[in-house]
């Protein structure tokens, strides 16, 4: 069997200065001529596209429009608090929610950490109000989540929740690290005894169902 040989050709190709198109030389093969046509075909075809309009404009720091209607639905949302009007409150926090963490990702989360944590302190606060303790206990951790120092109101309403529902434990728990991030501060002191006070008294009740099934065995 006759042994097969690879080899190639090696061409001085050409590339025009102005155009930036490339050539060979006139004796190379009609497929390579070709092919550098179809090269150059589409390079000035890319060199026509216009700019898509899907790019994003350059970044700025803070849209101060945004900012002025975060704050406007905010404002908005404590003027409803304060006139007992709390289903229309909420509307307003979770409006203000949406809008913040509806941010450009340019743009400083520590702005968007500090708007969600006020807005969903406030929005526990309205739910607290309509005796929504579970919702008010959400939004609250998610305040501290966003916010976990500074923030001793949405550590009290979670805990203040937690105890409203009976979650004796968990609001033991939850205020002994709201008092390890807040220092001693003096609602969460109180809330803590409440928890503590609670706790004691079922614990006795406890004891005495089991005193009593003791006798009476």
């Amino acid at each position: 069997m006759a042994a097969t040989e690879e080899y190639f050709d090696l061409l001085p190709l050409g590339l025009d200065p102005a155009t930036k198109a490339v050539t060979a030389p006139s004796g190379a093969s009609k497929a390579l001529h070709a092919e550098l046509a179809a090269l150059n075909n589409l390079h000035r075809s890319i060199l026509t596209l216009e700019v898509s309009p899907q790019i994003p404009p350059p970044p700025i720091p803070v849209n101060p429009k945004r900012s002025a209607q975060i704050t406007k639905l905010k404002d908005g949302g404590n003027d409803f608090y304060r006139k007992g009007k709390h289903g229309e409150a909420l509307k307003m926090y979770h409006l203000g929610i949406t809008m913040a963490l509806g941010r450009p990702l340019w743009e400083p989360q520590g702005l968007v950490r500090e708007e969600v944590s006020q807005l969903f302190a406030n929005r526990a606060q309205a739910h607290m109000a309509l005796q929504n303790w579970a919702e008010g206990a959400v939004d609250a951790e998610a305040s501290v989540e966003a916010k976990r120092a500074g923030n001793a109101k949405a550590w009290w309403r979670r805990g203040k929740c937690l105890l409203e529902m009976g979650r004796l434990d968990e609001a033991h728990e939850w205020v002994g690290h709201g008092l390890e991030m807040e220092g001693e501060e003096q609602e969460l002191l109180a809330l803590q005894q409440e928890v503590v006070a609670r706790l004691e008294k079922k614990s006795q009740r406890e004891e005495a169902v089991i005193k009593a099934g003791g006798e009476k065995a």
